[in-house]
This record gives C-alpha cells, structure tokens and sequence, in this order.
C-alpha cells in the first residue's frame, strides 16, 4: 500500500494533537534558527581570535626589524598575514554557509506554512551575529589591505 501524500492530508481540523504538533514544529523552526546563529557565533569567535593574533604577530616583528632586533624577520611577518587571511577566509566561508542555510530554512517554513502544517505567523528577526560578523569581515580585510598598502587606520 502508498501512504497519501503529505499535501492529501486536510490541514485544517479540530483535533487538539494536530495543533499543538503544529506548534511545536514551528517551534523546532526557532530552535534550528538560534542553532545557526550559535554556530555563525562560533564562526566569529574563531575568526576573530586568528584575525587578532596574527595582526599581533605581524605588528611586533614589525617593530622588532624596524629596530634592527632581528635581520630575518619575514618569515613571522608571513605567519601572521597568513593568519588574518585564513582568519578572514574562514569568516567569509561562515557567513555564506550561514546566508544560505537561513534561506533554505525560511523557504521549508514558507512550504510548511503553505501546506498549513505550521503556523509560520512570527518572523525571523535580524541576525546580529550576522551584523557583526559583516562587521568584522570588514575590519579584517581593511587589516589586510593596511598591512599590504601601508594604508588605513591602523597606519
């Protein structure tokens, strides 16, 4: 025997069981939302913390060679480019994953909500880790191209 499809099931009824069914889906929808927005936190700590230290490292041998300390100072100096680049890569790579999972998200809630299998009546807030990973993006590749050019805020 085939099961009916989901879209030959009557979304509109009275059974109790059916609603609050409902309800929690909807409710899994802002679960699984505050979940990508740990995740993107993630994302950002971790970025932040390679974008930081490698600024860091590239700045204090900088020092170090412009007071003759060290004759062979390119190769720390390389390091810590290296890791703002990847700090700034991996936060590239996290905000696109995120921007693209939020979408698929909102359109399965969308296609739920048409179906009546979900209420779908709150929208998704804006995302403040998104904002500030942006934010941060940003700042890093100003970072790259002040260590690059010689030129931005950080002269």
């Amino acid at each position: 025997m085939s099961e009916p499809a989901i879209s030959a099931i009557s979304p509109v009824t009275d059974d109790p069981s059916v609603e609050l069914s409902s309800r929690r889906t909807g409710m899994s929808f802002q679960r699984t939302r505050l979940s990508a927005e740990r995740t993107l936190m993630s994302v950002v700590r971790t970025s932040l913390s390679m974008i930081s230290f490698g600024f860091t490292i590239y700045s204090f041998f900088g020092h170090l060679q412009q007071e003759e300390v060290l004759r062979r100072a390119h190769a720390p100096r390389n390091f810590g480019m290296a890791l703002i680049v990847l700090g700034v890569g991996i936060l590239t790579i996290g905000i696109i994953y995120h921007l693209g999972f939020m979408r698929q998200l909102r359109n399965e809630r969308t296609a739920m909500a048409e179906e009546g299998l979900v209420h779908a009546q709150s929208q998704f807030p804006v995302s403040y880790t998104l904002i500030v990973a942006v934010l941060l993006l940003l700042l890093g590749v100003t970072a790259i191209a002040d260590l690059l050019f010689d030129f931005g805020p950080f002269a």
